[in-house]
């Protein structure tokens, strides 16, 4: 199975808007759920098959910014019919249902006695986490795979997710800035694996050139 999002949607013409060739928004603002799901850069490793095992756990950990909930929403849209419950930090949290399957974003969030009711009834399960819950889950006599989404990194990539961005802010079929692997590896050894903290900075540094009308990217920055 592949994760990736097919396609991209043309957007309403808004002149005064349009920016660096035939972009119509900075592509690197915030987009919705559904929007980050279609443009995830995600090849399934067998994940969707792992679980169709009803004591299958899929854990994908990381630290913020890295692309773990951009894994869940991906595996949310290839396999439909998926609980989607996202824990906040603060603020009252939603119930943990006991449908199944089902997606856990901030799991460790769970507190002792959540995780070991939600491992009790059983999977299938994925997990987005800053922890390693794998000792839990075993001990839960459940199966557990591990994805460290850092781990998934590369220049190249980083490129793909970028121009992905990109594209999908395209308003016709004109030129459009492209990103080269070898600039993508130059805000990899800047920020490392932070794809949301990489995208921030290039949300400012557009903004910046499209007050300066300078040139974007200004890969010499």
């Amino acid at each position: 199975h592949s994760l990736n999002g097919i396609g991209f949607k043309q957007r309403s013409p808004r002149t005064h808007e349009m920016l660096f060739g035939d972009l119509v928004r900075n592509p690197f603002g915030e987009i919705t759920r559904h929007e980050r799901a279609e443009l995830a850069v995600v090849e399934d490793e067998g994940w969707v098959q792992f679980l169709e095992n009803d004591r299958a756990v899929l854990q994908f950990i990381g630290p913020c910014g890295h692309g773990k909930t951009t894994h869940l929403l991906a595996l949310q849209r290839a396999m439909g019919d998926i609980s989607y419950i996202y824990l906040p930090e603060d603020g009252p949290r939603p119930k943990v249902a006991d449908s199944r399957p089902m997606i856990v974003d901030e799991a460790q969030r769970l507190s002792f006695w959540q995780l070991r009711r939600v491992l009790k009834i059983g999977g299938p399960l994925v997990f987005g986490t800053h922890n390693d819950l794998s000792r839990s889950i075993r001990r839960a006599a459940m199966d557990v795979k591990t994805i460290e989404v850092a781990a998934m990194s590369s220049p190249a990539r980083l490129a793909e997710i970028l121009n992905r961005r990109i594209e999908s802010s395209r308003l016709s079929e004109g030129t459009i800035p492209e990103i080269s692997i070898k600039h993508a590896a130059q805000w990899q050894s800047q920020f490392g694996a932070n794809i949301r903290g990489i995208e921030q900075h290039l949300y400012e540094q557009f903004q910046r050139a499209a007050q300066q009308k300078a040139d974007w990217p200004p890969f010499s920055s």
